[in-house]
């Protein structure tokens, strides 16, 4: 039987072995664009394309920048533009995959296209309800149809929202956000969501959007075809003085641009900036952590809470500080890879095939991969790509034993267990602290997580701090802030109001309250409001 989920494992139970020593802590602090640019291979994943295709872009879009002689200042918003023009592409992920299924494949289709009318409207049927028989199929696309451009632009509106809440968290420019509410927008204005055209959209964006798609064409038809798109889609998509800028100096703008490494162009072209330590640095790890968790309701705070438990369970452990500040910070970063791996699998309700299991099994390692190109923080990538091994081999993405890992990675894999029971997950129920607790002693008995960590971790949450209090900022009610926490696990109104024994009607005035006060306009810049401002709790009922 295939496994489900992230926190299931199989295989015989073997004996533990001494622990691999730790390596040395790592030298100089990360800067900011370092980390964005880590980043943005996360997004990468998210879009269905390789890594470093973002960094293409933004070389691209440099070069775009240069040769139309634009001042400094705008060159630094267009670097930043073009690296993380797609930041907000996690955080519909769910409600995208509940229209289409497959939420990555979506986004790859979605560059191939001229994404407006007729074209845009049949991939949007071919994707829905794809995995259902005929009868069914056709019911289910009538339906979307019927609907299909309020749907889009809800999905667009929360994208935009959160990319901005997003950039603003990493510490971006001011200007960002609003460069980023204009990434579905098109020059022929009829994009979306506030149909801008022309020069309204501004210039930053106009060149991220024509280097982020070039760059797909150049990968996959060549530089031929890449003109070839660029020409099509001159005044309707794309700005025509830039598209005609292209198509007339393409082999000179992308010379180059497939072959060589782009991590250290795109870091000399960053705008200068000092390196990150404390809690400027924590600050924009957790934001890193909150953008992985947004991929699913289901993981929302999971980042969170494993920092906390494993700084907390390394004192018990008896780390140094350097090492529990490791751990903290790879318990906010551990989940990057989750971007890799698409929604249909992550809140799939039911057990998972061989194939799709294997797919979900290498996430762990695609977020090593994405924190090792940052020198300051290849320890937290190894110890984060760690937290899904077992001593006995059957864990993953690797299989490593107990003799390959340190006492730092299997610290974390006991941490990241222990949270991982007390959430739900589409296929099994929270489990409560107790039970959590002999389910990872259980893990302990049987040789596949370390003893010494597991009664780490059980101490760290037993001495964790109770309950949060019933109101929050903003003026919430404890009612409000019930549903809040029931919205953020991406309930609808019906599920709200069954699990609170309260009416529909009743909580859509909540709702509208909540959005009222928080300045939210929809699910994902809901649960930023409660993530900011401690109000997420798992377990409350």
């Amino acid at each position: 039987m295939a496994r489900q989920g992230s926190d299931a494992f199989s295989g015989p139970a073997g004996p533990g072995a001494q622990s691999a020593a730790l390596p040395p802590v790592p030298g100089p602090a990360p800067r900011r664009s370092e980390l964005l640019a880590a980043l943005s291979l996360a997004i990468d994943l998210g879009l269905g394309q390789p890594m470093e295709h973002m960094m293409r872009a933004t070389l691209l879009g440099l070069r775009i920048a240069e040769a139309l002689d634009v001042d400094q200042e705008v060159r630094e918003r267009i670097y930043y533009a073009n690296l993380l023009a797609w930041i907000g592409c996690h955080a519909d992920s769910f409600e995208l995959a509940a229209l289409f299924g497959d939420d990555i494949g979506f986004r790859f289709d979605y560059y191939l296209i001229d994404a407006t009318g007729l074209p845009m409207l049949s991939m949007m049927v071919r994707h829905t309800a794809a995995d259902l028989p005929g009868g069914q199929r056709a019911v289910a696309r009538a339906r979307f149809i019927a609907t299909a451009r309020s749907s889009v632009r809800d999905l667009i509106s929360s994208h935009c929202t959160s990319a901005g809440r997003l950039a603003a968290r990493v510490g971006l420019d001011e200007s960002l956000p609003v460069i980023l509410a204009h990434t579905f927008e098109r020059w022929d204005g009829r994009g979306l969501p506030a149909g801008r055209s022309g020069v309204q959209i501004p210039l930053e964006m106009r060149i991220a959007q024509l280097a982020d798609t070039v760059e797909v064409h150049l990968r996959t038809a060549g530089l031929d075809g890449a003109v070839a798109m660029a020409r099509a889609r001159r005044g309707t998509q794309f700005d025509p003085a830039l598209a005609d800028l292209f198509c007339a100096r393409a082999a000179e703008l992308a010379h180059g641009l497939l072959e060589a490494d782009p991590w250290p162009r795109v870091l000399d072209s960053a705008p200068r900036d000092a390196a990150l330590a404390g809690a400027e640095l924590d600050s924009v790890l957790e934001a890193m952590g909150d953008f992985a968790d947004l991929k699913s309701p289901w993981t929302i705070g999971h980042s969170r809470a494993v920092a906390a438990l494993a700084a907390g369970a390394a004192a018990s452990y008896g780390l140094g500080a350097d090492e529990t500040r490791v751990l903290r910070q790879a318990g906010w970063v551990h989940d990057l890879g989750r971007m890799g791996v698409s929604n249909a699998l992550w809140d799939a309700p039911g057990e998972l095939s061989g194939i799709q299991r294997e797919h979900l099994d290498m996430y762990p390692l695609l977020s090593e991969r994405v924190l090792a190109r940052v020198p300051g923080m290849r320890r937290v990538g190894q110890v984060a790509g760690a937290h899904r091994e077992r001593l006995d081999g059957s864990g993953y993405p690797l299989g490593r034993t107990a003799s390959e890992l340190d006492p730092s990675q299997r610290l974390i894999a006991a941490v990241d267990a222990y949270q991982t029971y007390l959430e739900p997950r589409p296929h099994r129920a929270a489990l409560d602290a107790r039970a959590a607790g002999l389910r990872l002693r259980a893990e302990a008995d049987s040789g596949r997580l370390e003893a010494r960590s597991v009664e780490a971790v059980l101490v760290a949450a037993a001495g964790a701090g109770g309950r949060l209090p019933g109101a929050g900022p903003g003026g919430l009610t404890a009612r409000e802030i019930e549903v809040l926490r029931l919205l953020c696990r991406g309930m609808d109104h019906q599920k709200i109001a069954a699990a609170l024994v309260i009416s529909p009607k009743t909580v859509r005035n909540h709702i509208e309250h909540i959005y009222l006060k928080t300045g939210a306009a929809n699910r994902v810049s809901a649960t930023l409001f409660a993530l900011e401002n401690g109000l997420w709790d798992r377990e409350a009922r």
